[in-house]
C-alpha cells in the first residue's frame, strides 16, 4: 500500500516540475515570434515610405493596360508555324537541360547526403557548390552562357542544366537522408561495401521520391525555358518578346495561349505520373 501511495506522488511531482519549463519555453517562443512580427511590420512600413512609390501611376497604368488588352483580341495565329516550332524547341531545351541535371545531381547527391557520404568534407563541398548554383537565377546563367557560346538553344540547355542541378542536389540529398538508418546499419553489419549499401538499401527506399522530384523539376524547367527565349536562349520566349516589341499584341496573345496550353498539358501529364507513383509506393 505504501508503494502504491508513493508512486502517484512521484509521478505528479515530475509532471508538475515539467509544467513551468514548458510554460517558460512557450512564453519565450511567443515573445520571439512577437519581435519578429513587429520587425516585419516596421520594415514593411519603412519600405513603403523609403521607396517613394507613386501610386497615381497605377491609374494611368490600368488605362494603358486596358487599351493594350483590347488590341490583343482576336488573337492572330498567322505565324502559327514559327510559334509551334519555337514551342517544340522550348520543350526540347527543357528536356535536355533537365535530363542532364538529373544525371549530375543523382551522383552528387550521394556525396552530399550526410548519412551515406564517403567523407563529411565531401558533403560540405557538394552542398556549398549546389547552394552557389541555386543562388544565381537561371536567367542570369543564360546570359552568362550566351556570352560564352553565343545565342541559340545551347545556352538555354546549359542554363537549365546548371540551375536544376543545384536544386536537385539539395532535394535528392534530403530524400536520401530520410532513409531509415536501420536499413543502412543492417547492411553495414553484414560487411556490405558503400556501393552495395547504396544499391541494395538506400536507392530502393528513396527511388519513388527521387522520381517525383524529377517530374516536378521538369515542370519548373519547362516554364523557365519559355522565358529564356526572351534573352536569346532559344524557344518560344523569343516569339513572345518579338511580338511585344513589334506592338503586335494580337500575335503576342496567340503565343501566350500556346505557352499556356504547353505548360498546362505537361503539368496534367506530370500530375498523373506522380499519382501513379504514389499508388505504386
Amino acid at each position: 500500500m505504501a508503494s502504491t501511495v508513493q508512486y502517484p506522488e512521484r509521478h505528479s511531482n515530475v509532471v508538475d516540475a515539467g509544467k513551468p519549463a514548458n510554460k517558460g519555453g512557450r512564453a519565450r517562443g511567443k515573445l520571439r515570434l512577437g519581435w519578429i512580427g513587429a520587425f516585419a511590420a516596421l520594415f514593411f512600413v519603412f519600405s513603403l515610405i523609403q521607396l517613394e512609390l507613386d501610386y497615381g501611376r497605377l491609374l494611368t497604368g490600368a488605362e494603358k493596360l486596358a487599351k493594350t488588352a483590347s488590341l490583343m483580341f482576336p488573337p492572330d495565329p498567322s505565324e502559327w508555324r514559327h510559334v509551334l516550332a519555337a514551342a517544340v524547341e522550348s520543350i526540347q531545351v527543357a528536356i535536355l537541360g533537365t535530363v542532364l541535371a538529373i544525371a549530375l545531381a543523382f551522383f552528387l547527391a550521394f556525396l552530399a547526403a550526410s548519412n551515406i557520404t564517403p567523407h563529411p568534407a565531401a558533403a560540405v563541398i557538394v552542398r556549398g557548390a549546389a547552394s552557389l548554383l541555386r543562388a544565381i537565377p537561371t536567367l542570369i546563367w543564360a546570359l552568362i552562357f550566351i556570352v560564352a557560346v553565343g545565342m541559340g538553344p545551347l545556352p538555354g540547355v546549359l542554363a537549365i542544366m546548371v540551375g536544376a542541378t543545384g536544386s536537385l542536389v539539395k532535394v535528392f540529398a534530403q530524400s536520401l537522408e530520410e532513409v531509415d538508418d536501420g536499413v543502412i546499419e543492417a547492411l553495414r553489419s553484414t560487411g556490405a561495401s558503400w556501393l552495395q549499401i547504396v544499391l541494395q538499401g538506400v536507392l530502393p527506399c528513396a527511388l519513388s521520391a527521387l522520381m517525383a522530384w524529377c517530374v516536378m523539376r521538369f515542370e519548373g524547367d519547362l516554364a523557365e525555358s519559355t522565358i529564356l527565349g526572351a534573352v536569346g536562349a532559344g524557344g518560344i520566349g523569343f516569339e513572345l518578346s518579338h511580338a511585344m516589341r513589334s506592338y503586335k499584341f494580337d500575335q503576342a496573345l496567340f503565343v501566350g495561349i500556346v505557352i499556356f496550353a504547353m505548360v498546362f498539358s505537361v503539368e496534367l501529364i506530370s500530375n498523373r505520373l506522380k499519382l501513379k507513383m504514389r499508388r505504386r509506393s
